[in-house]
């Protein structure tokens, strides 16, 4: 069907679909005090828009709007179709609290009441 259409409007349309596309993804990742917007993510990384993909390589951040999903270490592995593809060294995930150096009992109190 849109093979019909001229190229001109196939073009405008590929470009309204990445702009959606892009307005919907909160993903992003931070890297030496920047911030770049994730137009893809893999189970092995993730691709930037290489129009403003610096060759990121290190720690990184990555972030689903302003809640910190994990940290990994990256390298750029290549550019194809316009994206700058990164891979994963390390992804560890994020918590939200300070790891426990202990067990904790599953039925252990609330609390201690006192007099």
């Amino acid at each position: 069907m849109l093979e019909s259409l001229p190229q001109s409007i196939r073009d405008e349309l590929h470009l309204a679909q990445n702009k959606t596309a892009q307005r919907r993804n909160r993903l992003r990742v931070e890297a030496g005090g920047e911030s770049y917007r994730i137009v893809r993510m893999t189970d092995e990384g993730f691709a930037l828009d290489a129009a403003d993909a610096p060759k990121l390589r290190g720690l990184a951040d990555l972030f689903d709007g302003s809640r910190q999903l994990s940290q990994c270490l990256i390298v750029a592995a290549n550019e194809e179709d316009g994206e700058m593809v990164y891979d994963f060294k390390r992804n560890t995930t994020a918590h939200d609290g300070a790891p426990l150096d202990f067990e904790r009992a599953l039925d252990a109190p609330i609390t201690l009441l006192g007099r």
